[in-house]
């Protein structure tokens, strides 16, 4: 599905009528308090019409979502507006879905039944320039403390609205994981066993637009935040059909051990991971052999206007070491939990083998 990106609060109030909008529920973070224009322009757009939805917190729990669909239903909303990062996004996405199936979700009934697409008119609005989750046909909530990978095209916002603006108050912290998060997605998708000559060139496209708009994004320029947006965006297209791999897999485990940020624990890991790569391509399962796969590593290397894939590799190390992030240190009890809580599901879409003993020598070069 082709999205449509408006850049506008003028084109949202187009939106908002052009969709017959009388209710519509606003999943929003915290980060709804800093955009002082944005809800000013909904108050007087869409007044009473505008329900606000914010009881989720980051890796929201499907009980969250209950309470949303809930609410969805009660105050008789017809539309969905997103704004925020990915769980805001994730728990929008969900809602849309959940709301015109049966029952009231008790025990994750919801989880247990297929997804049909509905007519909700869904809108995002991204408030961080990383997780390009507008972008996906997937979502991520919690049940019972383990995690639910859920997927569907419903998912997708027929409209993006990208507003530099949104993303003026990012904290610094988050503002340097959310941008190496869209370039890890690329990346990553760029090598995946399920990259394909589209999703190549969005990944190719999205390691250029980070690395073009970097400095001026950590300046806070609205230029650079726009860049930022779009390469974020872009990324997200790329694995919205490739998904991401092994270096995702491993970080989940050093996000939740660790309280890093989620991009900050994926560029933790892939700038690992990508050295390691070029010294072991003979562990290649891609179906298009050890030789494809080296010729791929080296792409993006060019991509990131480099040589090759080893200088690709040192760009991606130096760029670690300029944002000044922390490298967290492990027990041998904390490697042994990490060792084991990969998901062997993503490393499925990984282009080479890893057992056991290369997933603990990885850990041990990620970490201190």
């Amino acid at each position: 599905m082709e999205q449509k990106i408006i850049t506008g609060y003028v084109e949202l109030g187009v939106w908002l009528k052009e969709n017959g909008c009388q209710k519509t529920l606003l999943v929003c973070d915290d980060s709804i308090r800093y955009m002082d224009s944005f809800r000013q322009y909904l108050k007087e757009e869409a007044g009473a019409g505008i329900v606000p939805f914010s009881g989720f917190r980051p890796n929201p729990e499907y009980e969250s979502v209950v309470r949303g669909v809930e609410q969805f239903r009660k105050e008789g909303c017809d539309s969905i507006i997103a704004v925020g990062g990915g769980s805001a996004m994730d728990v929008a996405k969900c809602v849309k879905a959940y709301a015109c199936m049966a029952g009231n979700g008790d025990n994750g009934d919801y989880l247990k039944q297929e997804i049909i697409p509905n007519a909700i008119p869904f809108l995002a609005m991204p408030t961080t320039a990383g997780t390009g989750s507008e972008a996906t046909r997937y979502a991520v909530i919690y049940f019972d403390g383990k995690k639910q990978s859920v997927t569907s095209e419903s998912f997708l916002p027929k409209t993006v609205l990208m507003n530099p603006d949104a993303l003026k108050t990012l904290p610094m912290y988050q503002r340097k994981a959310t941008m190496i998060d869209a370039l890890c997605h690329a990346i990553e998708s760029y090598w995946s066993v399920n990259s394909t000559d589209e999703s190549k060139a969005y990944s190719r496209e999205a390691i250029q637009g980070v690395l073009i708009h970097m400095d001026g994004y950590l300046q806070n320029t609205r230029e650079g935040n726009t860049g930022m947006l779009l390469a974020a965006h872009t990324a997200g297209k790329a694995i919205n059909i490739t998904q991401t791999t092994a270096g995702h897999a491993m970080c989940y485990k050093i996000t939740s051990l660790f309280g890093c940020a989620h991009g900050h624990a994926a560029i933790l890991c892939d700038r690992v991971l990508f050295p390691w790569m070029i010294e072991h391509t003979d562990r290649c399962i891609d179906a298009r052999g050890q030789g494809y796969l080296s010729h791929t590593l080296d792409e993006i290397g060019r991509a990131m206007g480099c040589a090759n894939a080893k200088e690709g590799a040192e760009k991606l190390q130096s760029i670690f070491l300029s944002l000044r992030l922390k490298v967290p240190e492990a027990t041998d009890e904390q490697y042994h939990v990490l060792r084991t809580s990969v998901n062997p599901v993503r490393l499925k879409n990984h282009p080479m083998a890893l057992d056991d003993a290369a997933i603990d020598e990885l850990y041990h070069a990620i970490l201190r």
